[in-house]
């Protein structure tokens, strides 16, 4: 279905397709500065030492294994987060979590994780909160279990609290996110090679740049489920790309109960399973009862994993709508239209005609870019599946406010098209410096709370 690229990351391609346009006699040339006057100089001492060490570094890292290099690149975005994390939460005022400036882990520990902090503690109530007209209000049922049970267990081994656990774990969970979508990345030919001397492949390695530095890749290291889920998730289609179905089955059921993308998740096996089926029956390759296969079986209990969370709210509270009703409650309403909320949305911002015409103009441009050749080639053909699948579930369930651009998150994959897209360093470059600074924009703006006039603030 998909090509399978080299199961080694050790394997290179030929020293001449490790760079358009490199060569490595002419890196060994060293021209002298010249002074004002076009006469030759020697360099400082300070600058031979400091392009030796620059030198020195690059040699180091060039070297490294795959995995110690995505770790790196991780790493020091992470080191950015958390500096960016620590001024901004230096500059909060009053605010429901304090009357002053926040440390690190207080500051991090703020919004939904006060309901995640809540389950760690309390788990989930059997009886839903009601106002005097009986309309159900915001409570822990909008919030998956996998990730508070999960620090619960840890917190209770190593008599860590809330804060520091959960955000360690997200913290290492991240980790393992961007060591899965370099993988993910590099089952694309095109995204495979050129690779280093070390068999780190340089476009799947800027791929997890610019995802480790996008905009809201901070919240990968709060205590979020985000994070978690993104590593079960990434897993999960790793391994459908790879040909796993039972590994794909662990995953499946444990990313549905982390966060609310299972039915995303079920439909994009079921379309996948579906087009494997009518081409392979279309082929000759197999008669149509025989379609009837592992894959097949996956795609259901992903259905029936996808609906767990729902029966179990309602298994508990009694109530058959108590998660779609725990979810409209933050829309403030009573149930969860389809579709509609992103013409309000779309109305209230562009007006009645661009407002019409807005999510139109959105779908036709997702639609295109899926469509498109350096997506085609840059990423498997279940990964886009994922993404239009993805893509219709946020359509049809979405609020669209400020947590759109979070929930965005699982559409990670799009690094790679964005990296193919040029080959230029210096494109790839300001995509991931781009990134770092949106990060201090959507930290500052949306983490950091602002008490509005009406009263609240917009949620990260």
């Amino acid at each position: 279905m998909s090509p399978v690229p080299p199961d080694s990351p050790s394997e290179s391609l030929p020293r001449e397709c490790e760079e358009p346009g490199h060569s490595p006699a002419r890196d060994r040339t060293v021209t002298a500065p010249q002074d004002s006057a076009g006469a030759s100089r020697a360099p400082r001492a300070g600058e031979s030492r400091a392009r030796g060490a620059a030198a020195r570094t690059r040699a180091l890292f060039s070297r490294a294994p795959w995995w110690l290099a995505v770790v790196a690149v991780y790493g020091i975005s992470r080191l950015w987060g958390w500096a960016v994390f620590g001024v901004v939460g230096a500059q909060q005022g009053p605010g429901p979590w304090g009357d002053g400036p926040l440390g690190y882990l207080d500051f991090v520990a703020t919004w939904d994780s006060d309901w995640y902090r809540t389950i760690f503690r309390e788990g989930y109530p059997s009886q839903l909160p009601t106002d005097s007209l009986g309309t159900v209000q915001e409570n822990p049922w909008a919030f998956y279990p996998v990730f508070p049970l999960l620090v619960r267990g840890i917190a209770g081994v190593t008599g860590t609290g809330w804060a520091g656990t959960a955000a360690t774990v997200s913290l290492f969970a991240g980790f393992g996110a961007a060591l899965v979508l370099y993988r993910l990345v590099c089952t694309a030919p095109v995204m495979a090679g050129p690779r280093t001397p070390g068999g780190t492949s340089r476009p799947a390695l800027w791929a997890v740049a610019v995802f480790a530095f996008n905009p809201v890749a901070p919240v990968l290291q709060t205590p979020y489920a985000e994070a978690l889920s993104l590593l079960l998730l990434l897993g999960a289609i790793l391994c459908v790309v790879r040909g796993r179905p039972v590994w794909t089955a662990v995953l499946v059921v444990l990313q549905a109960l982390t966060r609310p993308t299972g039915v995303a998740l079920a439909a994009a096996l079921g379309v996948w399973w579906l087009w494997r089926a009518v081409r392979d029956v279309r082929a000759r390759r197999r008669a149509w009862y025989r379609c009837a296969d592992r894959w097949l079986a996956v795609a259901l209990l992903a259905c029936a994993a996808a609906l767990a969370w729902p029966a179990i709210a309602w298994a508990v509270t009694g109530d058959p709508g108590a998660y779609t009703e725990t979810e409209a409650a933050w829309r403030g309403s009573s149930t969860v239209v389809p579709v509609l909320p992103w013409f309000e949305q779309a109305v209230s911002l562009f007006g009645p005609v661009g407002g019409l015409l807005a999510p139109v103009l959105l779908v036709v441009a997702v639609v295109c870019v899926l469509r498109s050749g350096v997506v085609r080639r840059s990423l498997p053909f279940f990964v886009r599946v994922w993404i239009a699948a993805y893509g219709c579930y946020l359509l049809l369930v979405l609020n669209p406010q400020s947590s759109t651009f979070r929930l965005l998150l699982p559409w990670a994959p799009l690094a790679a098209p964005l990296v193919h897209a040029s080959g230029s360093r210096a494109y790839r470059t300001l995509l991931v410096v781009t990134g770092a600074v949106l990060q201090v924009v959507w930290v500052g703006w949306l983490w950091h709370w602002k008490q509005l006039p009406g009263g609240g603030d917009y949620p990260p």
